[in-house]
């Protein structure tokens, strides 16, 4: 062990330390240390947190990444596309693709007594992933999709059905055009209700059987409107789109999620920024306080850096040993941090204390996300920034002489 190290734990951990004026200085300098550590903390998993939430429930709902043909329409039905593709049901050479579901749209409207809504039919067939919309369900169940047999049972968004007056087990008439513009309807059943806070998906979207836009739109069994493509790595989705539609025939294209939703993405990366923003202002604090701290700490113990430089200690050891010890005194500050920033942190991921706006932030509650890698990453860029920071105010100590400091008053 090096002589600064020891001495510096000496003095910093030593009982005369107690009753010293500069307590109150070091007590606030903790302080800023555990409020910058808990601030900093609670910045980066909750926006961390929303970016992931967000991201995965425009993926998980809509596809990681869509197929469609590459003349498609503008209008929110489906272009027909056959569904006797190389890359279906099975993506073959492309191992981060885990899963392909086709789909089709085809807009309407509902009508019942008192009110009608625009709604976007989704039809999906038996290959659809339930378990992964599992999660946006907050009554009922998923309708069992049979491969043979048409299915009337639906999924409704939670917003439509509060404002048509709907629920589990209700049932409605909803209206379509044909390609002769001649309307038709069809009676669905309400098998459950969904939520994903998101309002370009509650706004609009119905899910039902496929087999119904087939029907409407007189396509056979093997005509679909697109292909829903599910990937192992979210965080990956761009490099996968471009594996993707370099597998897939010139008449298709691959969009991915983030492009899909360009503009909610742009709104995340807005708030990352904000995010590096609030860490970068809350290290400043920190580093500012620590350096007072220090600088206290030098005119303090003025006496001490004389009589170890009358014993040969040079300018750098001495600094040394003041930078350990204020960084002795930082790790109090840090320790009740992480405890109560983590403790803060999963009291909200587990009990839901913070709820939000769902039509400002698509989320009803405050996400967390907690991983140890940036938790330490936090905590060591600290300590190394205050330690580069803190040589600054040390440079006292190479003007301060023994025969001065020793009569220091």
């Amino acid at each position: 062990m090096s002589f600064s190290w020891w001495f510096s734990k000496k003095i910093a951990l030593g009982k005369n330390t107690k009753n010293n004026l500069s307590s109150i200085i070091i007590r606030i300098g903790q302080v800023a240390v555990a409020l910058g550590m808990i601030v900093s903390l609670v910045t980066i998993s909750t926006g961390v947190g929303a970016g992931k939430a967000i991201k995965s429930k425009l993926a998980d709902f809509n596809g990681h990444i869509t197929i469609k043909n590459y003349n498609s329409n503008t209008s929110l039905n489906s272009d027909s596309l056959s569904i006797n593709q190389n890359f279906y049901p099975n993506f073959k050479g492309i191992p981060e693709v885990i899963h392909v579901q086709a789909v089709a749209n085809k807009s309407g409207v509902i009508r019942t007594k008192e009110n009608f809504s625009g709604v976007l039919f989704k039809g999906v067939g038996t290959d659809f992933d339930s378990v992964r919309f599992q999660k946006f369900l907050i009554r009922g169940h998923f309708p069992k999709i049979n491969k043979d047999s048409l299915v009337n049972s639906v999924v409704l968004s939670d917003k439509i059905a509060k404002e048509l007056k709907l629920d589990v087990d209700s049932s409605f008439v909803m209206y379509f055009l044909k390609e002769d513009n001649t309307p038709i309807y069809r009676r669905f059943t309400i098998d459950g209700i969904y939520k994903t806070d998101i309002k370009n998906f509650d706004d609009i979207f119905m899910i039902g059987d496929l087999k119904h836009v087939q029907h409407l739109n007189r396509w056979d069994s093997t005509t679909v409107g697109g292909f829903e493509v599910f990937v192992k790595d979210l965080d990956k989705i761009n490099l996968t789109t471009e594996k993707v539609s370099g597998a897939i025939p010139y008449n298709l294209f691959a969009e991915s999620a983030s492009s899909s939703f360009a503009q909610i993405n742009d709104w995340i990366s807005v708030f990352d920024k904000n995010i590096v923003i609030i860490v970068v202002i809350m290290l400043f604090v920190v580093v500012i306080n620590m350096a007072m701290v220090l600088l206290i700490l030098i005119l303090e113990r003025t006496q001490s850096i004389g009589l170890l430089k009358a014993f040969g200690a040079t300018n750098w050891r001495v600094r040394k040993l003041f930078i350990n010890y204020a960084l002795f005194i930082m790790a109090p500050g840090l320790v009740v941090g992480n405890v109560v920033g983590i403790g803060l942190l999963l009291i909200q991921k587990y009990f839901k204390v913070i709820q939000l706006p769902p039509e400002n932030y698509y989320l009803s509650t405050a996400p967390v996300y907690l991983d140890f890698s940036y938790i330490l990453f936090l905590n060591l860029g600290a300590l190394l920034i205050c330690a580069i920071v803190l040589l600054l105010p040390s440079y006292m100590i190479a003007k301060i002489t023994p025969s001065k400091a020793i009569n220091f008053r």
